[in-house]
């Protein structure tokens, strides 16, 4: 098991540095947490929880609460790109900004700690005040956070059919599953946008499927995008 985190953190740490590199360029921007060590945070939305990983070893877990139905939290490999004390004390009282391309998440306190352990919230993970307070302390703009949930990483527990102006990181893998077979769709951003309609549309017609705009499961079939352990 030890073996098998300290490969997880290696990986989320290779991948969310090669997103920051356009990032970094910004001059606003605050040198990624690999040079001040190697912090990693994985979110489990299936068990509800939060842990943190320093060097492979895991020094905290903590409690959290998710996105309620219909407004799920963002599954994949992102980056902390923000840190602040926010104003709306909803928010409770720290908030840690997630480069979800696809909407605005992030991991917060909550006026209502009674919503810690459910499915309660609009999208972002909460915590109780003092656990984000101390998480706070902890890690840095650049640090890398996995959101999995269940088995399938990005996937979720199901492929979902998908439509015009559907968002997520299922998007976002039939998107870079279009882009590797040659037809692009403009942006992996999670979004299902023009650009992916159009690639989507040119890949069924050439694979001799109908020439729908939904994401099915024979499109699916047809992408290679299978729910595996």
């Amino acid at each position: 098991m030890r073996l098998r985190l300290k490969g997880i953190c290696c990986a989320a740490i290779i991948v969310a540095c090669a997103a920051l590199t356009l990032y970094i360029r910004s001059p606003d921007a605050v040198r990624p947490a690999s040079t001040r060590g190697k912090s990693l945070i994985i979110i489990d939305a299936h068990n509800l929880t939060l842990s943190l990983y320093e060097n492979g070893v895991l020094v905290k877990r903590y409690p959290i609460a998710i996105g309620a139905y219909g407004m799920s939290t963002p599954l994949g490999v992102f980056y902390v790109n923000k840190r602040y004390v926010p104003k709306n004390t909803d928010m409770g009282t720290r908030f840690l900004g997630l480069s979800v391309p696809w909407g605005v998440y992030g991991v917060h306190g909550t006026s209502n700690p009674g919503s810690i352990g459910h499915a309660a919230s609009h999208g972002c993970i909460r915590m109780y005040n003092r656990d984000v307070e101390d998480l706070y302390k902890r890690v840095y703009i650049g640090t890398p956070v996995i959101i999995e949930s269940g088995p399938y990483g990005e996937l979720g527990d199901q492929l979902k059919p998908l439509s015009f102006d559907d968002r997520g990181s299922q998007v976002c893998a039939v998107q870079r599953r279009l882009l590797a077979l040659g037809y692009d769709p403009g942006d992996t951003d999670g979004t299902f946008g023009p650009g992916t309609r159009r690639a989507l549309l040119r890949f069924k017609r050439d694979h001799g499927l109908p020439s729908t705009e939904i994401v099915d499961d024979a499109t699916y079939r047809a992408l290679g995008i299978t729910l595996f352990e």
